[in-house]
């Protein structure tokens, strides 16, 4: 498994935990106060690790794994402790949060939240000592043993079906839910729909099939396509592009990834747009390998390299923070590979 998916594993599925710039876009306007109402507790979420019962509001929010700390900003809660979003696995970028989250937090007049430290797994002890009366993990992948531990702390929302499997709508459903702030979630919803389809509507996506990738210009003897259930490539969906068979096929059995082996190139050919991790390098090295050139999207440069090891790699992974940040430039790029279609 290249580096690159094992940090995604674990520490968020599509965190690629990353530093850099892309295009602002609007943020999507918050509650003034965020304040949970008391009428909506006791509240009981299910999810795929059984059920959690919420009391009374939650005062003191804690965040683990991928995005649910924008989900609570974007609703106007600033959580004393989250994860790191910014991971030193590439070997250049310095723990942190990414600048749609801390634009966020100045924006709310908020502390910066205690970081949780990511390196082992779940920093349990570092979540005890923020005294959280809630914990936001609707996207991650806790295990039976980290949820029971969790549990210990304070109540935990976890995923809903698959480990990393949760969409973006679900993610604000659930966590927003948890709040105590489940309209105010819906109406986010609804306002990221909103944005996408005002930036998509003249991107002539519609018709173009298109996927996520994992590829590495210093070994092309395999790449990883990101399946359908993954947030990466569901976003592609989101913005308007048919998804290729494969993608379908192989989230339906709860996969979201498959290596491809070059002998077997031709399995992607129905894939229009490839958008992949990697820097300039790349699309020269896949056209010039013998088997991933024979490929209607490389032949035709119809590849959408997002880098690796800057926040554009990571703003991919969808959140309601992200999304609004990365749209106008990702639209764009996306704009510029589905022109090449032939």
């Amino acid at each position: 498994m290249p580096r690159l998916r094992t940090a995604a594993v674990l520490t968020a599925a599509t965190a690629l935990l990353l530093t850099g710039c892309a295009s602002s876009g609007s943020t999507p306007a918050s509650p003034a106060s965020g304040a949970a109402s008391g009428d909506a507790f006791p509240v009981t979420i299910t999810h795929a690790l059984g059920e959690t019962t919420i009391d009374s509001k939650p005062e003191r929010v804690a965040t683990i794994a991928w995005g649910n700390q924008d989900v609570a900003l974007a609703l106007g809660v600033a959580p004393v402790g989250t994860d790191t979003q910014v991971w030193a696995w590439s070997g250049t970028a310095e723990p942190g949060l990414y600048e749609w989250t801390t634009d966020k937090l100045d924006e709310l007049g908020a502390e910066t939240p205690t970081l949780f430290d990511v390196t082992d797994g779940v920093d349990f002890e570092a979540i005890a000592d923020t005294a959280p009366d809630v914990i936001l993990a609707a996207q991650s992948g806790l295990s039976e043993e980290d949820y029971t531990t969790l549990s210990g702390i304070a109540p935990v929302v976890s995923y809903p079906d698959i480990p990393w499997f949760t969409p973006w709508r679900d993610q604000i459903t659930l966590d927003a839910e948890a709040l105590g702030l489940k309209a105010e979630g819906e109406k986010l919803v609804t306002d990221l729909e909103a944005q996408i389809a005002d930036a998509t509507a003249d991107a002539g996506f519609a018709g173009k099939s298109a996927a996520f990738f994992y590829a590495s210009a210093a070994d092309l003897s395999t790449v990883s396509l990101y399946t359908g259930g993954d947030s990466r490539t569901a976003l592609l969906h989101d913005l308007g592009f048919d998804l290729p068979q494969v993608a379908v096929d192989a989230a339906e059995e709860g996969s979201f990834y498959l290596d491809f082996s070059a002998e077997n190139a031709d399995q992607l050919a129905d894939v229009d747009v490839i958008v992949t991790y990697g820097d300039d390098t790349l699309l020269p090295a896949l056209q010039a390998d013998p088997l991933w050139s024979t490929l209607p999207a490389v032949k035709n440069g119809a590849v959408v390299v997002v880098g690796e090891g800057d926040a554009y790699s990571a703003a991919v992974s969808p959140t309601p923070l992200s999304i609004p940040w990365v749209l106008e430039r990702y639209v764009a790029d996306l704009k510029d590979a589905a022109a090449k279609v032939q």
